[in-house]
């Protein structure tokens, strides 16, 4: 059996540099697990470009090496327009970043010769995404796509302050601090939700999770209940808490068990529309941690529209 044309993206910033100082040993790993090509993003846009390009030229499987925001942008590039570019072609992970949030939805293992094998034994499963339609940071209309978890509210702040910061103090750090910030300075804020056209809430929320995925935030698993492959989101509220609130929900956000708790709410659509009831309020979103714009925004799920390496089950 032939192996699969291969092509690994790699981000050589992952980690706060560490993949390209140790990408020849990774490099090494991988090579002997499987046969590939390599490709260097250097900057914002690149990992989609390049796995864009890689699909159009015949790439069987895009195996992205980096954290979640290099996952998305991967992910992204299988598509154009919204559409498949290579249907039948495979995502691929090898974690190594600071989140690590689809892997652990994924199941995928955190060692690189472990998950390098996941992917050389060729067994996948064809996942959902979703769609963003969303206003970008300076107000034209923009779309992505988004294989995990879309938010939006205090989760939007806090990638906005770790963006801002240049993750000078790493990852893990950066993003401590910059929920720290966000948890004292954010005001909960009302939005009104439309569920696949006809149910419509308003709400006082502190984030609300639109949920392919089950972790967001670097390991809280948000919707416990969600499954990569139903062809629906959860959408999880996190309504108007106070700080003790807060901090009661951050111990119970980690093991998923704050879905019975006052103030927060799950519910299950294929489309969701959201926009802020205030006039002119800025209601920032979070997309696999980067904060690309804000409400009014929809999210829309695509069933079974990527195959993903995954462990055999």
């Amino acid at each position: 059996m032939v192996a699969p044309r291969t092509v690994v993206i790699v981000n050589p910033k992952s980690q706060g540099g560490k993949l390209g100082k140790r990408w020849p040993e990774v490099a090494e790993t991988l090579q002997r697990a499987f046969p590939f090509d390599e490709l260097m993003t250097e900057g914002m846009g690149d990992a989609t470009r390049l796995a864009r390009e890689a699909l159009k030229r015949g790439a069987e499987r895009i195996v992205a090496i980096g954290g979640d925001g290099t996952v998305n942008e991967v992910v992204n590039g299988f598509f154009e327009d919204g559409r498949s570019i290579a249907p039948d072609a495979t995502f691929g992970l090898i974690p190594f970043g600071t989140g690590g949030d689809f892997r652990r939805t994924v199941g995928l293992p955190k060692e690189t010769a472990d998950a390098a094998a996941v992917i050389a034994a060729g067994h996948r499963r064809k996942i959902d995404v979703g769609t963003l339609a969303f206003t970008a940071t300076d107000g034209s209309p923009a779309t992505r796509m988004f294989a995990n978890i879309a938010s939006f509210g205090v989760s939007g702040v806090v990638d906005r302050l770790v963006n801002e910061s240049g993750k000078k103090l790493g990852g893990k750090l950066s993003f401590m601090f910059a929920s720290v910030r966000a948890t004292w300075s954010y005001k909960n804020q009302r939005v009104q939700l439309t569920l696949d056209g006809n149910e419509r809430i308003d709400l006082s929320i502190n984030t609300v999770a639109v949920s392919n995925g089950k972790y967001f935030g670097g390991g809280m698993m948000v919707a416990p209940d969600a499954e990569l492959d139903d062809a629906t989101f959860d959408v999880v509220a996190i309504g108007d808490v106070g700080m003790g609130e807060v901090l009661k929900l951050s111990r119970k956000i980690y093991k998923g068990e704050h879905l019975s708790m006052d103030k927060v709410s799950v519910r299950r659509a294929k489309v969701v529309d959201a926009e802020p009831i205030e006039p002119g309020a800025i209601v920032e979103l979070d997309v696999d941690g980067e904060n690309p714009g804000r409400l009014p925004a929809r999210f829309e799920i695509v069933p079974a529209a990527l195959w993903v390496a995954a462990p055999a089950t």
